[in-house]
């Protein structure tokens, strides 16, 4: 019998198939440019976990994006060129040395006040792995803080939004070992076992590509869990998972976490794809437009977030770059979000689950009443 789960698995075949077959169909510029979307999408997973599932509106989602980019950003422009041709024995950022102090050395120890911290990040490993450890520490503690002291609603996204504010200014001031404004450009390419990425490599789009569908797929698999059906109850009444014993705040925590790890992740393939890390990923507009592009799609479901962020930002770039729109793309970027809301409240995914759920019940492969069940949170028996 095909039941709605059994249609939920299939939307996520079709999908992961999409992605995958897609460079049978484009060429080099538009994988490249499809890649960044699919990291956009991976963002989207990241805003319907932390939003839709543990119903946390988090408004800085891009820091942990911006920290996750610019860790690995250090290591690729560590590797670049011009990092290596400023006259020392070790590479050198071609800024730090229009930044050095008067009489400083060409070496990372000492060209700057900061530069030393630069110095681990020679080895593109560390590099990777603080792109996903750094980001989770600092979720963890400022989940620690938030959680613990049971501040809740708006004001985690009031505290969020303060914070990738905060740090990005401090990204900005720091100008002599962080480039401010300029950001991290004209970086080396990201290399495994000898082997390079090139951005407009058809291997480089497969590694997003092929990334972003064991996370869509393993993310899936943890809200599934006794973990994270704990945490949709909390969602829904955290008073009440207090009442049955459960550690609230260390469930919040984990989640929390684990959606700025996918956030942090996400970062580093933008770097890998994009070839720049900039502190426009910490603009409260990045932020905010990552809910959208949850909204859009569903929070409520990690596909339909995911597919929300692809759909947005292909319409944008096609619009934008349509003559007849040029002056108004945003305006009609707007309106697709407005309707969207006020038509459909669940997204693009709760349209497509309502349609299913016709179409099943017309082909008379479910009854009308186990729709009606499942749509109050009932569990039909089979």
């Amino acid at each position: 019998m095909i039941t709605k789960r059994r249609l939920d698995y299939l939307a996520y075949a079709v999908f992961i198939a999409g992605i995958l077959l897609a460079p049978y169909f484009f060429d080099e510029f538009w994988l490249n440019r499809f890649a960044k979307y699919l990291v956009y999408g991976m963002l989207g997973i990241a805003i319907a976990l932390s939003w839709g599932y543990a119903g946390i509106l988090n408004l800085g989602q891009g820091l942990f994006f911006g920290i996750g980019a610019y860790m690995l950003a250090m290591s690729l422009k560590l590797a670049s060129y011009t990092s290596l041709q400023q006259g020392s024995d070790t590479p050198v950022p071609d800024f730090m040395l229009w930044n050095a102090e008067p009489g400083a050395l060409t070496d990372l120890c000492c060209i700057n006040k900061g530069s030393f911290l630069w110095i681990p990040f020679q080895a593109q490993w560390f590099g990777v792995a603080m792109g996903i450890v750094l980001p989770v520490v600092v979720a963890a503690i400022v989940g620690t803080i938030i959680f613990r002291k049971r501040v809740s609603g708006v004001f985690v996204s009031i505290i969020t939004l303060a914070l990738v504010l905060l740090v990005r200014l401090v990204v900005i001031d720091a100008q002599p070992v962080t480039n401010g404004f300029n950001g991290l450009t004209d970086l080396g390419w990201f290399t495994v076992a000898g082997f390079e990425f090139d951005p407009y490599m058809v291997e480089t789009y497969y590694l997003v590509a092929i990334s972003l569908s064991v996370l869509l797929v393993g993310v899936r698999l943890l809200t599934e869990t006794r973990a994270g059906l704990i945490l949709q109850a909390i969602r829904d009444s955290d008073s009440r998972a207090r009442y049955l014993g459960f550690d609230v705040p260390v469930y919040q925590i984990f989640f929390f976490s684990v959606s700025a790890a996918i956030a942090g992740f996400a970062g580093m393939l933008y770097v890998i794809v994009a070839e720049f890390a900039s502190p426009t990923f910490m603009d409260l507009t990045f932020s905010i437009t990552m809910v959208v592009w949850a909204a859009v799609g569903g929070r409520a479901s990690l596909l339909g977030a995911c597919i929300g962020a692809i759909l947005i930002n292909t319409i944008e770039a096609t619009v934008s770059e349509t003559e007849a729109f040029v002056e108004a793309w945003k305006a009609i970027i707007g309106l697709i979000f407005v309707l969207v809301v006020v038509f459909l409240p669940r997204g693009l995914a709760g349209f497509a689950s309502d349609v299913a759920d016709w179409a099943l019940v017309r082909l008379g492969l479910r009854s009308r009443e186990d729709v009606e069940a499942a749509a109050d949170g009932v569990q039909p028996a089979e």
